[in-house]
């Protein structure tokens, strides 16, 4: 496991400080503010683990034999958050029922909420089965890495700063990405294949471990399609600036974040300084794991 990968599984594995109160740390971000991905996996993290048993095998991030099975998240951002002070996640336990437990979260720095969270949690079933057709997209292992694409695109110390806050993840774009045809507006469709940047001990698909880390890289690439409608390079060169607003996720199927997935994004709508983005990730074998839908504020600089 790289060195990298490991700091994110630390980052996630949270303090628990009394009966349902867990604390996070953060890490440095290229904005001067909380990455929205770490607090809304670290929210997640605190949600399920409270779950009973029967919905959580293993009340630990990294143990094997799988977590939580979530299989909703809805989210919104209220307020900043500052990376050089501790997140404090106060778990709610709104409902224990027969197949379901719901779970609110409230992320408090400074005394004020920055981020509140609703999970739900289910026991295993069996139902009725169905899912669209996986999109065509290139193989990932002949596509870049960023380590490869940014500097091609970016001043090399906004390279350098990108390439290290995703370190953890190997996230590699099918496309040009946004940063690299500025003024120039496309199809408002965006794919990238991700996976972490080395093998994780969990051998559980779909467990807490692998889900978290999918809501994690959830949160970096699914505006760019807002972008790409405009000709817009992104927060990297400054020709917009933004924020999450809201994030919602449904797991419909059992997955790793450690072999490779395909994000395929695109963005209905924009409209008075937000940005809406929807997206699918699929397997690379095309089953369908994860919906996204996320908006965001998006506004050109005065």
């Amino acid at each position: 496991m790289n060195q990298a990968l490991d700091a994110l599984l630390d980052l996630l594995d949270l303090e628990q400080i009394e009966e349902d109160i867990f604390r996070g740390v953060s890490r440095s971000a290229l904005v001067p503010r909380v990455f929205g991905g770490q607090v809304a996996a670290q929210a997640l993290v605190a949600a399920g683990r409270t779950v009973p048993d029967d919905r959580s095998p293993s009340s630990r991030l990294r143990s094997s034999g799988g977590g939580p099975h979530a299989h909703s998240l809805h989210a919104y951002f209220l307020r900043p958050g500052d990376p050089g002070a501790p997140i404090v996640y106060t778990v709610d336990r709104i409902r224990d029922g027969r197949s379901f437990t719901t779970r609110r979260v409230v992320a408090v720095q400074h005394g004020q909420p920055i981020f509140h969270l609703s999970a739900s949690f289910q026991t295993y079933e069996e139902g009725l089965e169905h899912q669209a057709v996986m999109p065509h997209a290139p193989d990932p292992e002949t596509l870049p890495t960023a380590a490869e694409t940014l500097p091609l695109h970016l001043p090399g110390h906004v390279a350098e700063r990108l390439i290290e806050a995703r370190a953890a993840v190997d996230l590699r774009y099918a496309e040009v990405p946004p940063w690299g045809t500025v003024g120039q507006p496309r199809e408002p469709r965006s794919q990238v294949w991700f996976r972490t940047n080395g093998k994780l001990a969990d051998d559980a698909p779909g467990s807490l471990l692998h889900v978290c880390l999918a809501t994690y890289v959830s949160d970096m690439t699914l505006l760019d399609s807002v972008l790409l409608a405009h000709g817009r390079g992104g927060w990297a060169v400054g020709d917009v600036v933004g924020a999450s607003l809201d994030h919602a996720m449904w797991f419909h199927r059992p997955f790793r974040a450690d072999e490779w997935l395909l994000y395929d994004q695109e963005s209905p709508s924009a409209s008075g300084g937000r940005g809406l983005g929807q997206a699918r990730i699929w397997t690379q074998d095309g089953r369908l794991a994860v919906t996204v839908i996320q908006e965001g504020v998006v506004r050109v600089p005065r």
